[in-house]
């Protein structure tokens, strides 16, 4: 049976680095990389997760675009799983936009200093083969909390649970992988801090001291909107990101299949008559990819033998 990557399901990590990379041209004129040089890269950003020590205080997770790793090796990914190829655009225009990347590295830690150096390793590992394009910092509030001053993840199954829900299934393409949905949010934080605890809890669908869902539940409110009874399980591992000027959520959410995930945010964008969710009058996505973390047993192998 083939283990998953550790790291999805690892807590008490309040230190997060979240890395998207490209892969590199293999010439001057632009020309995209070739099959050997494909599994190169793989290989190198494998090894990243594979080669992982307990002793380095940080855990790390690594996903590939879709299509890349399909293109290595079609049973490695589940059927029908693709990249955020296109933006999710809302009926009244909102737009939460396709900003797809090659690979993912996701380290997280008890510390920043730590999680600061494997993210730095990472990025010289991958060097050769693929450039940073997106570098965001994350890291714990309050235990569990958003900085909307919410409980995150009050719907994430129980750890116990959690593998059966949100990994691909044993006998299927990809089994023990699991989907990511990878997104920074920025807040409007003085809009947001300008509403009352009331009209806060109007938005999100609980109330804010006791995290008691309301009743009855508007239909515009986040819960309402990203309900997992009506979706389907996924699993979050949200931090946040920023200072004091410019401050949000790094959505972090794992599926065993994409739908759950798409179809939560084609939800919130109001798509096909449905309400937009009232969350995003406060908040909207900057960044958006899916990719698809393999298991650890598929990373061992991708990783290849390690010269001595």
């Amino acid at each position: 049976m083939p283990f998953p990557q550790p790291g999805i399901f690892a807590l008490g990590t309040p230190a997060h680095s979240y890395l998207e990379f490209d892969l590199v041209a293999t010439d001057g004129a632009g020309q995209g990389p070739t099959t050997a040089r494909i599994s190169e890269a793989l290989a190198a950003a494998a090894r990243l997760g594979a080669m992982a020590s307990t002793m380095g205080g940080v855990n790390v997770v690594v996903g590939f675009r879709p299509e890349l790793l399909a293109a290595a090796r079609h049973s490695l990914v589940p059927a029908a799983l693709t990249g955020f190829a296109q933006p999710v655009v809302g009926d009244d225009g909102f737009t939460m936009p396709a900003t797809q990347h090659d690979i993912a590295v996701w380290v997280a830690g008890g510390a920043g200093d730590v999680v600061f150096d494997a993210a730095t390793d990472a990025t010289r590992a991958l060097a050769a083969y693929a450039t940073l394009a997106e570098e965001t910092t994350g890291w714990g509030y309050h235990r569990d909390l958003d900085l909307t001053g919410f409980t995150d993840g009050t719907e994430n199954p129980e750890l116990s649970s959690a593998p059966s829900l949100v990994l691909v299934p044993e006998g299927e393409p990809g089994a023990a992988g699991s989907v990511l949905l990878l997104q920074r949010w920025p807040h409007d934080a003085a809009a947001w801090t300008a509403l009352g605890d009331a009209d806060q809890a109007q938005v999100i669908g609980r109330t804010k001291d006791t995290n008691e869902e309301l009743a009855p539940r508007p239909e515009t409110s986040h819960v309402a909107r990203t309900d997992q009874e009506t979706f389907g399980h996924i699993l979050r591992r949200n931090t946040a990101f920023g200072s004091v000027r410019e401050h949000g959520t790094v959505f972090v959410g794992f599926a065993a299949t994409q739908a759950p995930l798409a179809d939560m945010l084609a939800s919130m964008a109001g798509t096909q008559g449905r309400p937009r969710d009232a969350l995003t009058r406060f908040s909207h996505p900057e960044t958006g990819a899916y990719y698809f973390v393999p298991s650890l047993d598929t990373l061992i192998d991708l990783a290849g033998p390690v010269a001595d």
